[in-house]
């Protein structure tokens, strides 16, 4: 960022989380922008005093009604984007997930549209939010190597 560059807010920390079952990712439509109508992953806002791992537990829950275990940490993932060339409209600071599905049959929410169970394959054909295809794949390969099915 140069001087000359203004934010209008600090970053916002967030979760994400790849939830596994039976060989396929769980992914959603967004209702809200940002990129509303793309496919992601189930997550939202950490709230205070809540860690990372407990915040991606509860979006999941809260957003589709499923009940997963955190196998993994998987990356962070960085959206910035920019009213003009000097200005910064929002950042977000996303850590992402790998977990497991233990319970629940995903269900639409306020924030949640479309629900789909896909093979990481087939993200590249959807329109998703941006690099969800590769976090999914990274995703996928921490899960096929942790002992869970």
């Amino acid at each position: 960022m140069n001087e000359t560059t203004t934010l209008k807010s600090p970053p916002t920390l967030g979760v994400s989380i790849a939830v596994f079952r039976n060989g396929r990712v769980l992914v959603v439509t967004r209702t809200r922008p940002p990129f509303e109508g793309a496919f992601s992953l189930p997550g939202g806002h950490v709230e205070a005093g809540e860690t990372l791992e407990a915040a991606a537990l509860r979006e999941l829950r809260e957003e589709v009604g499923v009940t997963a275990r955190i196998v993994a940490f998987n990356q962070h993932v960085e959206t910035i984007r920019w009213e003009n060339a000097n200005q910064l409209s929002r950042q977000f600071v996303i850590a992402s997930f790998v977990g497991a599905w233990v319970a629940g049959d995903p269900r639409p929410s306020a924030e949640v549209g479309d629900i789909l169970w896909a093979s990481p394959s087939e993200l590249r054909q959807l329109t998703t939010t941006p690099g969800l295809a590769s976090v999914v794949e990274d995703a996928a390969e921490i899960f096929a190597h942790s002992g869970f099915t």
